[in-house]
């Protein structure tokens, strides 16, 4: 009976840790009043504004890369003509989405994480307590609402970016007019495609900013503590963007 045992108590422990992320979730999101528009304001330029460099380099690099896979392989079934078609939609489904939301992990739910271990570390958290400011309106809901509302123009932006990349190798490399590029990129796109990007977007932000503010929040003592946080908020942002992808297209393409 040992590992059944083993099993439960490890199944009971991931419901319990699901919950109670869910419920920091819906605090950190609803805690609306009173609102600190200057801390809002900064988030919005730390997670979104200085986020673009990277996520526009990554979308044209993947949207240049994609082009080339793609024409080289259609080439094997004379089917080449489709890498318009297939740059746009593969960028905007999936690789828009996909890529920003991870790069936006890999530099925001760390700065997070390391942010707010590093108050609670400072015990600067518990002054705010002490003012009678509650830490989860003042660090948490502004970044949880920043990061839902940028996210999805970084993906959009980022989309835009990926097929300009992509037109850029096929009409300088691969033989391609631009305007008829362009027009085939265009013809093949439905709304629904770009729309369930952007939504896409709006839930990989939320994820990567409850990573980096659940575990900035629960960071151990000391410097080992925050990087340990860190650490978490980066991989735990990473796998919850990858398994809500899952989910989110077998909703919208089913």
């Amino acid at each position: 009976m040992t590992p059944i045992r083993a099993t439960g108590r490890a199944a009971l422990r991931l419901l319990r840790g699901l919950g109670a992320v869910a419920l920091f979730t819906r605090r950190g999101l609803f805690r609306l009043r009173p609102f600190y528009p200057r801390a809002f304001a900064a988030q919005l330029i730390q997670i979104g504004w200085l986020s673009l460099p990277v996520v526009a380099l990554t979308a044209l690099f993947t949207g240049a890369a994609l082009a080339l896979q793609i024409h080289s392989g259609g080439a094997r079934f004379q089917a080449s003509d489709v890498v318009p078609a297939i740059v746009a939609i593969g960028m905007v489904r999936e690789l828009g989405p996909v890529l920003g939301g991870l790069m936006v992990a890999a530099r925001v739910a760390s700065s997070i994480a390391a942010e707010i271990g590093t108050m609670r570390v400072t015990e600067q958290i518990d002054a705010l307590v002490t003012l009678s400011t509650d830490p989860m309106r003042w660090l948490v809901t502004p970044r949880l609402w920043a990061a839902v509302l940028t996210v999805p123009f970084l993906v959009g932006i980022g989309d835009i970016i990926g097929i300009m990349g992509g037109w850029l190798i096929g009409t300088n490399s691969l033989g391609f007019n631009s305007t008829a590029y362009l027009s085939n990129s265009w013809a093949y796109l439905e709304s629904w495609d770009v729309v369930s990007g952007l939504i896409k977007g709006a839930v990989f932000g939320l994820v990567v900013a409850v990573s980096g503010c659940w575990f900035g929040m629960r960071s151990g003592r000391g410097a080992e503590g925050v990087g340990r946080a860190t650490k978490s908020a980066v991989v735990a942002a990473a796998v919850g963007i990858l398994a809500a992808n899952f989910v989110l297209t077998g909703m919208f393409f089913e």
